[in-house]
């Protein structure tokens, strides 16, 4: 598809605008703190822009007014809980790493329950984020190639080398800067493209509530009680766990949380990245509905091919591309491929501090000079930024795979927020009740997010999960919690009772 000069130059130079940008960052990146956290002097309003965009990818940017396009808003409900967590995150886990004085997030596991769980956590966090490079550069690749018609794999591999590139020169004040200008050019994108297609309504805006009310297309979805079906509770649940395992243990959040260079200012920066997340979630969702009425009230100018109700993630790149004036339509996409950027930087700067942090400066050379810990950094950065574009080139083509690692991440994260919550909420628990509630914890979400997958013929059927697939991370949460706790109870009454 042959897009207008004019939106392949505004796409061109916000998003070569962004790596040029991220890159000036070099000269005052020389020590591995300030590659890590900035020096602890980066402004709080753009490290709460900087969770902001973290939180959303173009994933989001495209999925969510798909799902509202093909449904209704009962997936904003995950929006609902953000506030509660981001208040958790707040009042306790700000306070928590900034105390302990470690830019790691999972220096806490090893502090509670040993280096078993120091390892465990960051080994999951480093597959977690090396299959999410993988899998963000691939689903920022397709719509561009849907736009432009570039090349699937050109596309993954220019873009991983631009992000390493900033990532690795710029370090954490280059990841934490281009994301508030990335998020910044991301709401501007959305807001511009809800208000065309608002005053685009043939019979004026009123027409866009009228046809989504008539077509039930505003709902939250179900109130009632099943613990199979998307409910307005299994989603408000969901959003509650996810975001406090988002707050509570991603090393993405918590390194922010070190970047400035007060309490205050962490807490503050942390509640204006999440709260910002809520009204630009309902924008999503609203450009979703509104594209709905847009296309019911003008049938004819969808193509046959995307009325298929099926085909709702198509609709919005197609009217990115004929239903927006020239110039805007370069902005949009520039919005997509800056989510993407924003997520890739993220994940690459993080993780490259997990392996200093976590291995290098703990196992291998605990008097590390700061010249070897640069070395690691820039190492680690170039290693992890390949190997993201070489899984996101083995994805290519097998969409199966894609459904297989989501089922994954969930294993990992699971995991991870259990053994957190353990640790954080019971100080009485010991490492052999922690590492008893782990191992049973995710078993019990290895079964709920791969039986769906095996577990289709009729006489297996019985062994399938029968919860819907969101509060797979809600029960595996809960069994590490509880067996964690009742394993205390229960070793602690027998050793008291042998005295």
């Amino acid at each position: 598809m042959n897009l207008p000069v004019i939106d392949l130059i505004v796409f061109i130079i916000i998003t070569l605008g962004n790596v040029i940008f991220g890159a000036s960052f070099f000269l005052r990146n020389k020590t591995s703190d300030q590659f890590t956290s900035g020096g602890g002097k980066l402004p709080a309003w753009v490290v709460g822009m900087s969770i902001f965009a973290t939180f959303v990818s173009s994933i989001s940017f495209l999925a969510l007014p798909g799902k509202a396009y093909m449904s209704n808003w009962n997936a904003l409900v995950f929006s609902f809980a953000i506030p509660v967590a981001a208040i958790l995150a707040s009042r306790f886990f700000v306070p928590l790493y900034r105390g302990l004085g470690s830019i790691s997030a999972y220096n806490y596991l090893e502090v509670r329950f040993g280096s078993w769980a120091r390892i465990y956590a960051s080994t999951c966090y480093i597959l977690t984020q090396m299959m999410r490079t993988g899998a963000i550069l691939l689903l920022l690749a397709l719509p561009l190639n849907a736009l432009f018609g570039w090349n699937i794999k050109t596309i993954i591999i220019v873009t991983g080398i631009a992000v390493t590139v900033y990532s690795m020169m710029g370090g954490i004040q280059a990841v934490i800067w281009t994301d508030a200008i990335q998020g910044i050019i991301l709401i501007i994108g959305a807001l511009v493209c809800a208000a065309v297609l608002t005053f685009s309504m043939p019979e004026g805006p009123a027409q866009v509530f009228e046809i989504a009310a008539a077509n039930d297309k505003l709902s939250l979805g179900s109130f009632g009680s099943s613990l199979a079906d998307s409910t307005f509770w299994v989603v408000l649940i969901y959003g509650l766990f996810i975001n406090l395992q988002n707050y509570g243990i991603d090393q993405n959040f918590v390194q922010r949380y070190m970047t400035t260079s007060s309490n205050k200012k962490a807490q503050s920066s942390a509640l204006f990245g999440a709260l910002l997340y809520v009204p630009v979630s309902l924008v999503f969702f609203y450009i979703g509905t509104a594209l709905y009425s847009y296309y019911t009230a003008q049938p004819n100018l969808l193509p046959a091919e995307l009325q298929d109700p099926s085909a709702g993630d198509k609709v919005f790149p197609y009217f990115i591309v004929n239903g927006l004036p020239r110039g805007i339509t370069g902005l949009l996409i520039a919005s997509i491929f800056a989510a993407g950027m924003s997520t890739v930087s993220t994940s690459l700067n993080s993780t490259a501090t997990i392996v200093l942090s976590d291995y290098y400066q703990r196992y291998i050379n605990k008097q590390a000079s700061e010249k070897s810990s640069m070395t690691v950094l820039y190492i680690s950065s170039i290693v992890f930024g390949s190997l993201g574009v070489i899984i996101s080139l083995t994805l290519v083509g097998v969409e199966s795979v894609l459904d297989a690692w989501w089922s994954l991440a969930s294993i990992f994260s699971g995991g991870m927020l259990g053994l957190f919550l353990l640790a954080f909420m019971s100080k009485k628990v010991r490492n052999i009740d922690a590492l008893i509630g782990v191992i049973l914890g995710v078993l019990v979400i290895v079964w709920m997010s791969l039986s769906p997958l095996y577990f289709n013929d009729e006489d297996l059927l019985a062994f399938r999960s029968p919860f819907h697939s969101n509060l797979t991370i809600v029960i595996g949460t809960l069994v590490i919690f509880l067996v964690g706790f009742l394993s205390m109870k229960l070793f602690n009454k027998k050793q008291t009772q042998s005295v």
